[in-house]
């Protein structure tokens, strides 16, 4: 079956186990979604949100991080891992963000990928969580089992992206997006995929060879 004709069933099944996927960094408002999204960077959601309230408390504003001394900003991130330039990337966040946006994360792709070390990936992460509009995020888990599923032949996740968007109605991509890491990290792991218990098996290559295999 080729990508447009199993993308149906795969969206019906998406949202019959996975209905209620959502971002799981917490955040209150752009900013602090940014932040988030980029300490999360080789980081689990839970320690990020571990150490954002404080982070938040003391850095509200672009400014802040613009104006912070790096061994504050590192000391103050330091559990989530690659603090050194992580610490670099929110300060440089931050003074683009004072001088060409007036200190305000900018609600377009265009404009969010112009900040330093802001992809595609990123970008869409705001636009789809912080501001409602709808961006599809191509992370390693929805990379992985896009091209498991068979409905991208594609590994540049930039690539990955633009095969997707014509398959998924735009009014879904930001639940796809969460349905599918979801998914990545609950069913179709990068080691060890569960597929006997997949429910999207069916529409599956990755799965229909493995479990062919073991009969």
């Amino acid at each position: 079956m080729d990508p447009a004709g199993k993308i149906g069933p795969i969206l019906k099944l998406l949202t019959e186990y996975y209905g209620d996927a959502h971002v799981t960094l917490d955040f209150t408002n752009p900013l602090e979604l940014l932040v988030a999204t980029v300490l999360s960077a080789q980081c689990t959601d839970v320690r990020v949100n571990q150490v954002t309230p404080a982070i938040f408390s003391k850095y509200p504003t672009a400014a802040h991080y613009a104006d912070a001394p790096l061994e504050d900003l590192e000391q103050a991130i330091y559990t989530t891992g690659f603090y050194r330039q992580k610490a670099k990337s929110l300060k440089a966040i931050g003074q683009a963000l004072v001088s060409n946006f007036g200190g305000q994360v900018p609600a377009s792709l265009d404009d969010l990928v112009k900040l330093p070390g802001i992809g595609r990936k990123t970008a869409n992460v705001i636009l789809g969580n912080a501001f409602g509009i709808p961006g599809l995020v191509v992370d390693t888990h929805v990379s992985r089992v896009a091209q498991r599923l068979g409905i991208t032949r594609q590994k540049d996740p930039i690539k990955i992206e633009f095969d997707l968007m014509p398959l998924v109605p735009q009014k879904r991509w930001v639940k796809f997006s969460h349905q599918m890491i979801a998914h990545g990290r609950g069913i179709c792991a990068a080691k060890k995929p569960d597929c006997p218990h997949c429910p999207l098996r069916p529409y599956c290559d990755y799965g229909a060879k493995v479990m062919g295999s073991a009969a």
